[in-house]
């Protein structure tokens, strides 16, 4: 029996990537996995019977964020299928990569509406679903903290705020017994960061000597910390930034 048996969990932006990985482990530990998608609805069945086949359960469901209306939207979807939840991973986001001189401020506040605004809301919409002792984690970054890249800049600040929602958020939370963690992986091998490192045949290279550890991250690498966080093991850990950048150098 997986050590989540019983529990319900939400992951955001769970169709591909990190988010997919989150979804699957969490499914692998025997949680009922809601998989949120915000346009590839495909993409996110393909997550669902991938949980499936490994013996799991789990649902899709779709919402586009950064819109308004967003968090309504999702939860009326969640509502469908489940009746609470104890785990709520909000790892959906996108990102800016530009300097300061050339980002639009559409550009600035559309980043900010999907990576800020939306979990914020999320949760504020979601706290009559969220069982006590349950469990809310934030998918940070290692921009936010440990490294410096201006090209980022916009990102990063988007990810520092989301930081200090999970700080406040775990004070607020911790009387029902509810953990709130930030979790911020470095450089990740994602669909997301194909062009990062593939741009050239030192490409990889590069991007592995950003960590101490001399390589690039996998998926799992950070799946395997939120089902830390989201176990039974990770009760005595809140208002925590967590880093998974495996030691960034920058």
């Amino acid at each position: 029996m997986g050590v989540l048996t019983g529990r319900t969990a939400l992951v955001t932006g769970a169709s591909r990537g990190i988010g997919r990985g989150i979804a699957e482990r969490l499914g692998r530990d025997g949680a009922r996995v809601a998989v949120h998608y915000g346009r590839s609805e495909a993409a996110a069945k393909d997550t669902v019977a991938a949980i499936e086949a490994a013996g799991g359960s789990a649902f899709a469901i779709g919402a586009e964020l950064g819109r308004p209306g967003d968090a309504a939207a999702l939860w009326e979807a969640f509502d469908r299928h489940a009746d609470g939840l104890d785990i709520l991973v909000n790892n959906a986001g996108i990102g800016s990569s530009q300097p300061i001189e050339e980002i639009e401020e559409g550009e600035f506040d559309r980043v900010f509406a999907v990576n800020v605004k939306a979990p914020f809301h999320i949760v504020k919409q979601g706290l009559g679903r969220l069982r006590d002792d349950g469990r809310v984690i934030n998918i940070s970054s290692g921009l936010a903290r440990t490294a410096a890249m201006p090209n980022n800049m916009a990102y990063a600040m988007t990810k520092g705020a989301l930081d200090v929602f999970s700080r406040d958020l775990s004070k607020v939370l911790g009387p029902r017994g509810i953990t709130v963690n930030s979790v911020a992986p470095g450089i990740i091998a994602t669909d997301n960061t194909a062009e990062l490192l593939h741009a050239d045949e030192d490409a990889w290279d590069r991007a592995a000597a950003y960590s101490a550890l001399g390589k690039v991250g996998d998926v799992s690498d950070v799946a395997d910390v939120v089902a830390f966080l989201a176990s039974e093991g990770g009760r005595w850990v809140t208002g925590s930034w967590v880093d998974v950048t495996g030691g960034s150098l920058v």
